[in-house]
């Protein structure tokens, strides 16, 4: 007798490609908690909030996917208590995409405190110094209990300048450790995504990449590049790996927010992006403008009465002019930091719409090159299609 063929079960995130330019692609992110067009950049909120703006905020200005840490959420306050409140949605109170690291770039920034083997990582907290372990089933437990709609599989991101040697091992490691995190992870309603290693060697990149796809996840991450290498190196490698990811799967580049980076990143077949740079970058002070980054600690902008940036239609432009938001800054103000962090990510969600409109115009290469240069002054390369 013939044995049923079992239903499929549509999983719980995925992206549909509504146009393409070259490699450049346009679509849309489905999730449990609703679509993101894309490419989408998505605002870093480390200890569960994106620093200084609130919910509604984020919705204003775009936002789409917000990201939590695992490292920090496992400590303060605690996965257990995230759970209790309903996961990291009903603990903050937001109701779109999110998305959870796997602790994996603490292991690669904390070097002097943590020991690395095959079961996992060991590894002192940088709040009381008490030890503790993450291994494949834990960061993947605890991202249950977080509750984000895509978690990713714990990896090693070792620095740009290890050796060959020691990025085959860890490639190999970090397969391994992806198929305890999949064969953990039982949370039908999250997505698990894998994440490629290799270094800046093309073959371990391949290797990496074919022992990654055939564990089938649902989306896939460029992981251990921005870690110290030249943009060169980081762009050549990158033009190598996401071209090779299933084409019917979203792509994530780990760790770009400048806005020419984003624009490469797009232009080599990438979906979605993070960074903590815009935030950080207001809480110095530093605006993004079409024209480049301004530093409102500058003495020249406390008689400019104009807005930070003239394209911009976020409210901090509507409202409130250089000279003000210079004081601001300047006295250390709470709100001055508020207002540059509310323009600063409008700035790149913008950046991202535009980029998106013009891949399904088919002419993105030509704006984006244009675009860049008017931003650099003319000094950066082009935007290359891929």
């Amino acid at each position: 007798m013939k044995t049923p063929a079992q239903p499929t079960v549509e999983p719980p995130v995925g992206i549909s490609i509504e146009g393409r330019d070259g490699e450049a692609r346009a679509g849309t992110l489905r999730t449990p908690h609703g679509s993101v067009p894309t490419p989408t950049f998505m605002p870093v909120g480390t200890k569960g909030t994106v620093k200084g703006l609130d919910r509604g905020e984020l919705r204003e200005i775009g936002a789409g996917v917000v990201l939590g840490n695992t490292y920090h959420l496992y400590f303060r306050p605690g996965a257990q208590i995230v759970r209790e409140a309903g996961g990291l949605h009903g603990f903050t109170g937001w109701d779109g995409p999110m998305l959870t690291d796997s602790g994996g770039y603490q292991v690669f920034s904390l070097a002097k405190t943590r020991e690395i083997g095959e079961r996992g990582v060991r590894f002192a907290s940088v709040y009381d110094g008490s030890k503790h372990e993450f291994t494949p089933e834990r960061a993947t437990r605890v991202q249950e209990d977080l509750g984000a709609d895509i978690a990713m599989v714990l990896d090693e991101c070792p620095p740009a300048n290890a050796s060959r040697e020691y990025h085959a091992a860890s490639l190999e490691r970090t397969a391994r450790w992806a198929e305890r995190c999949r064969e953990t992870h039982g949370r039908s309603d999250q997505a698990l995504f894998g994440i490629v290693q290799g270094g800046l060697f093309p073959d371990l990149r391949k290797r990496s990449l074919r022992l990654t796809t055939e564990l089938d996840f649902p989306g896939y991450a460029v992981g251990g590049l921005s870690v110290g290498e030249s943009r060169e190196e980081m762009l050549g490698t990158l033009g190598l790996t996401a071209p090779l990811l299933p084409p019917e799967k979203p792509r994530y580049f780990m760790g770009i927010g400048d806005p020419v980076g984003i624009l490469e990143v797009i232009g080599l077949g990438v979906d979605m992006f993070d960074c903590v740079l815009p935030t950080r970058l207001a809480r110095h002070g530093s605006a993004l403008t079409v024209n480049g980054r301004v530093n409102l600690r500058n003495a020249r902008f406390r008689r400019d009465f104009g807005p930070i940036d003239e394209e911009c239609d976020c409210r901090t432009c509507a409202g409130y002019s250089r000279a003000y938001l210079a004081h601001l800054v300047r006295e250390d103000e709470l709100l001055g930091h508020r207002l540059v962090t509310l323009h600063n990510v409008r700035f790149v969600t913008k950046l991202c719409e535009e980029a998106r409109r013009h891949i399904l115009d088919r002419d993105f290469y030509g704006w984006a090159g244009w675009w860049t240069e008017r931003y650099t002054g003319g000094s950066a390369g082009k935007v290359e299609k891929g």
